[in-house]
């Protein structure tokens, strides 16, 4: 994989790895643009993982000078406290991911007092609105270093400009000195940029999109032409006639 170096200069937002593949996830931890990773369930399946227990201790053995998070697979809360300090004994590396809601929309934000009370680094997922925001930074002011990730591609596919909800995010979290807010989710490489300009703390990339990097601060007519280029080869490679 090519470094991505070179095409982030100046930006101040830390960029982690979101992805399952674990010799993609350790060829990128050579990289210093990647400043950590995130993973969760839907990726680990996409990416064949039939092991989870192995696939944690892989990661957390290979890396771990970077911050790495895991989320509980349960959909209880007992058994969510269970799996979360199991989680956090991989590694002191290890954040873990606790959604903001259980799949019946009770919410989780008592387990979060709870185990960052117990020393565990939370990494409190799938947040979409600023009510969860406050009600989870309550919950985690006190405790270690964690992260809220809102999920602000999603926010966008529902319709709703995410920048100004990132925004007020921030602002939230600004009184907390331990708590960093995270843009998952995004779906293009513009977002690096608003993430950035709004003082977001961690982007998530996924393979595709670390791809896109390289295009960041291109020159548009040159990226015009490019584009043009590409068009006419295809149009000869495919041989079409008119």
């Amino acid at each position: 994989m090519t470094r991505m170096t070179g095409h982030t200069d100046g930006l101040r937002v830390k960029i982690f790895a979101d992805g399952a593949n674990v010799a993609e996830m350790v060829e990128l931890a050579q990289d210093p643009i990647i400043s950590g990773f995130t993973t969760n369930p839907t990726l680990m399946r996409k990416a064949g993982i039939d092991d989870y227990g192995r696939f944690v201790k892989e990661l957390t053995t290979t890396i771990t000078d970077r911050p790495i998070s895991f989320e509980v697979i349960s959909d209880d809360f007992a058994e969510m406290e269970r799996q979360a300090l199991a989680l956090r004994d991989f590694g002191e590396n290890v954040y873990v991911k606790i959604p903001v809601t259980d799949t019946t929309g009770r919410t989780s934000v008592p387990l979060m007092r709870r185990l960052a009370a117990a020393g565990v680094s939370v990494n409190a997922t799938a947040l979409m609105t600023l009510a969860q925001v406050r009600e989870v930074a309550s919950a985690l002011a006190a405790g270690p270093p964690a992260v809220i990730s809102v999920f602000a591609g999603r926010i966008a596919d529902a319709g709703v400009d995410p920048v100004p909800v990132m925004e007020a995010a921030k602002q939230e979290l600004r009184a907390h000195a331990n708590l960093e807010l995270l843009w998952a989710s995004p779906r293009e490489v513009l977002n690096v940029v608003q993430a950035d300009r709004i003082g977001c703390d961690i982007i998530t990339l996924t393979s595709d999109l670390l791809a896109k990097l390289a295009l960041l601060g291109r020159d548009l007519e040159d990226f015009s032409l490019a584009t043009v280029r590409m068009f006419r080869d295809d149009a000869i490679a495919a041989g079409y006639e008119f």
